[in-house]
């Protein structure tokens, strides 16, 4: 799918608010209310929204501890992968999850109230995961950036290299 410069602006301004009408989006991306509309509905029919979320803030729910948790396993082979993957699938706290290479096999980040609450979940869930081999945990101490819009000004240099 190509992305001409409404098609960006339409992704970066539902991306930063997903709940805006879409009359104020045809007017902060400049095109009439019609217009905006089909192409949002565009985007849609082609796959380019995963979904509409509300983003909570952690903190006024009482979950206090963001983990990275970076997992090995005793061994790498399909099966191990895909116990550990649907022991973590099923587990709340998890929030991301990511198979990688390098040091560990896996890479979480956890999210959860307080640090007994962490020891918890790793010694009665972690460790209980059939092949796991180590796991470390790093405590972030503040949160520097975060963000869940992508960057799509990339695909304007592409629509310029295009041209």
């Amino acid at each position: 799918m190509s992305f001409d410069a409404a098609s960006l602006k339409i992704l970066e301004a539902l991306q930063d608010n997903a709940e805006i009408s879409n009359a104020d989006l045809a007017e902060s991306v400049g095109l009439s209310p019609s217009p905006c509309w089909r192409r949002v509905a565009d985007m849609k029919a082609q796959g380019v929204f995963k979904g509409t979320v509300l983003l909570v803030d952690p903190l006024k729910l009482g979950l206090a501890v963001n983990v990275f948790v970076h997992v090995s396993l005793q061994q790498q082979d399909k099966q191990s992968l895909e116990v550990f993957i649907s022991a973590v699938q099923a587990r709340p706290e998890v929030m991301e999850c990511y198979l990688m290479t390098g040091e560990a096999d896996f890479l979480l980040r956890v999210v959860i109230e307080d640090l007994p609450r962490y020891q918890e979940f790793m010694l009665e869930v972690l460790t209980q995961i059939p092949g796991v081999s180590s796991i470390r945990s790093s405590f972030a101490l503040n949160q520097v950036k975060y963000t869940t819009a992508l960057p799509v000004k990339h695909l304007e240099r592409q629509n310029e290299k295009t041209k």
